[in-house]
């Protein structure tokens, strides 16, 4: 089994990040902030105004280390990887299934019945947790709907059918998501999901710890050899990852989602912590901004059974586990693409 290794997240402005040896150092202005290992580091998040050495970069790339770089406020901005790796035949499979109208619904359709059963497992927890303190009658009726959708899956004809079938059972899922904030209510609210720009502090948490996720899946994807551009339930769009996009849905509400409402429930964050920007993008400030990715990075460590290889793993290897079965599935090794159910 695949090792879990750290992300090293360096969001301190005005930081230089260089290879010492085995080791990587963070500096800032010649002061030395951080040094570690290079044999934990598995991927590199950089957010706004940090450098990287030339021999760094190269050194990563060799050692199929990812780095990305976003802005200040997390949106994603360039990464830099090594030689394409895997097997050329695995990927002209890849885009063989892409092109195949039935393969394509057949895959989009598992991905959001992954997606679906693990937004109804959330809304159930919700009431199981804080029945007494939300509107439980609202969240059950939106579960009842989804789970109606989730049946109409196996008859959608095409994968737009599929698509209009995920974003009705969204509309479902957000329409009742204010309900799971028990805490901070006042400071909290969400109304609808709105991005490109966030403008209010939920959707700013859950916009961040997307693009998070967004980072560990490409890198997962990539590491078994597959095109992250290339996916069957997001079409094709220029520098859009298709492929990442796509098994990022089984974890948005489970992984997610749940760590967002854990952060605000548990004042771990605060609505001090966030700020209105010109553009009128609501915005975390440092502090906030340390505290998710402290608190993602603790998620990444916590084991969770996985139902089809039969393995109690950590959470942050469910994103190379997915990736690996759809190289299996494309291979021809498995039937089907199976999406992961969280129990």
């Amino acid at each position: 089994m695949r090792k879990l290794l750290n992300t090293l997240y360096v969001s301190s402005q005005g930081s230089y990040i260089h290879k010492e040896g085995e080791t990587i150092v963070v500096e800032r202005e010649q002061q030395k902030l951080l040094q570690l290992p290079v044999h934990t580091i598995g991927g590199i998040v950089c957010f706004g105004n940090v450098l990287c050495s030339p021999f760094l970069l190269g050194f990563c790339a060799e050692h199929d280390i990812a780095i990305s770089f976003l802005t200040e406020y997390g949106n994603f901005l360039a990464s830099v990887r090594g030689p394409v790796s895997g097997n050329v035949l695995l990927r002209r499979g890849q885009y063989r299934m892409a092109d195949d109208a039935e393969i394509t619904r057949k895959i989009a359709a598992n991905i959001v019945a992954g997606k679906l059963a693990n937004s109804r497992l959330v809304m159930s927890r919700a009431v199981r947790d804080h029945g007494e303190k939300i509107d439980a009658a609202s969240i059950k009726s939106a579960s009842a709907s989804i789970d109606r959708l989730m049946n109409e899956l196996p008859h959608a004809v095409d994968s737009d059918g599929v698509r209009g079938i995920e974003g009705m059972a969204a509309a479902e899922y957000f329409s009742v998501f204010n309900h799971f904030i028990v805490d901070q209510k006042e400071a909290f609210v969400f109304t609808d999901r709105n991005r490109r720009p966030p403008l209010d502090p939920v959707n700013a948490l859950l916009s961040f710890v997307y693009t998070l996720l967004s980072h560990d899946l490409r890198s997962a994807i990539e590491t078994v050899g597959l095109d992250p551009a290339v996916g069957f339930l997001h079409r094709d769009r220029p520098g859009r990852p298709g492929l990442a996009l796509d098994l990022m849905e089984e974890f948005r509400p489970v992984i997610a989602d749940r760590l967002v409402l854990s952060l605000i429930n548990r004042r771990q964050v605060s609505p001090q912590g966030f700020k209105q920007a010109e553009n009128g993008a609501v915005v975390m400030d440092d502090a906030t901004r340390k505290t998710v990715l402290v608190e993602y990075q603790n998620r990444k460590q916590d084991e969770i059974y996985h139902p089809y290889i039969e393995e109690k793993i950590p959470v942050g290897l469910l994103y190379f586990v997915q990736a690996n079965l759809m190289a299996r599935f494309i291979r021809g090794d498995i039937d089907g693409y199976p999406p992961f159910f969280w129990r």
